[in-house]
């Protein structure tokens, strides 16, 4: 049996997370046309007949870190590119123009000794408008698959070629399915805060999400089977509060409303969630120190 982790690297937005969730099959990392949505690495087990293979998606790469948060999520990013992986994909936005950015991520790329997988995402995209400013990278790196991750398109050829590359694991080494699947490495209220902080980044506008956080301060099963979370969003400024609050509170129902449908749809539960907006100026550096 094969078995063996694989690290997405690529700047911010170029649909990591899509990916991964995309082939696992069940939502473990959340989306948003907005870039920086994913904020710490995360893993998830994809297991079939040939073996496990463990996605890990890292935050996107910021070309130019301006702040504590960017900065920190640069670290955990490039904390993994240091951890031991068997095969690397490194994914491209061709609908996106070549920049500082790119070039670092490429720079990293570069650096790896195992195998790495030049993936272009979005190819749903008839003819994506920046394709030939990264034809040159094809040369460095010969193992080159074109997919969409949104749509699902050309995925298998990519699965049956990471599958190649991984090692054989022998029956004392091999983790079963039983023991992974569809294991993620986040406890519950990591899981629930991602999923609040998702619904901030698709309906609010371009400067909340970005400062914003969302703590799970409780989560109960009580007596007659309802789950219940209590969670704050913490935002920098009173204004970003009285945005996330919205006129008699119509916008925090809202997200609270979105949050809860999705939640209680991945856990097959009922779920009561008490959602607070909190202002905390502080809180990238108490959460992301």
């Amino acid at each position: 049996m094969k078995e063996g982790t694989v690290l997405l690297l690529g700047r911010p937005n170029v649909g990591k997370s899509t990916f991964v969730n995309n082939v696992i099959g069940q939502k473990i990392a959340i989306t948003s046309p907005k870039p920086q949505t994913t904020r710490m690495p995360i893993q998830g087990f994809y297991h079939e007949d040939r073996g496990n293979i463990i996605f890990t998606d890292t935050p996107g790469i910021f070309g130019k870190a301006k702040d504590v948060l960017a900065k920190k999520i640069n670290v955990l990013a490039l904390r993994e590119v240091n951890k031991k992986v068997d095969v690397v994909i490194y994914m491209i936005d061709p609908t996106r123009k070549r920049d500082f950015e790119e070039a670092k991520v490429l720079g990293i790329a570069r650096k790896f000794k195992m195998p790495v997988i030049l993936v272009y995402n979005k190819m749903d995209n008839p003819e994506p408008k920046f394709m030939v400013q990264y034809k040159f990278i094809e040369d460095e790196f010969p193992q080159v698959f074109k997919i969409s991750a949104l749509n699902k398109l050309h995925l298998p050829p990519l699965i049956d070629r990471i599958f190649e590359l991984l090692p054989e694991k022998s029956e004392s080494e091999y983790t079963h399915e039983a023991l992974v699947y569809p294991l993620i490495n986040m406890d519950s209220s990591g899981f629930v805060a991602e999923l609040i902080r998702e619904k901030i980044f698709l309906m609010m506008g371009e400067e909340i999400p970005y400062s914003s956080h969302i703590v799970v301060d409780e989560i109960k099963e009580r007596d007659n089977g309802v789950m219940y979370i209590r969670a704050r969003i913490l935002t920098t400024a009173d204004r970003y509060k009285r945005m996330l609050i919205g006129a008699n509170g119509r916008k925090i129902k809202e997200i609270g409303s979105y949050a809860r449908k999705e939640i209680a749809l991945a856990t097959n539960k009922k779920v009561f969630l008490d959602l607070t907006v909190e202002t905390d100026p502080h809180w990238q550096e108490t959460y992301f120190s």
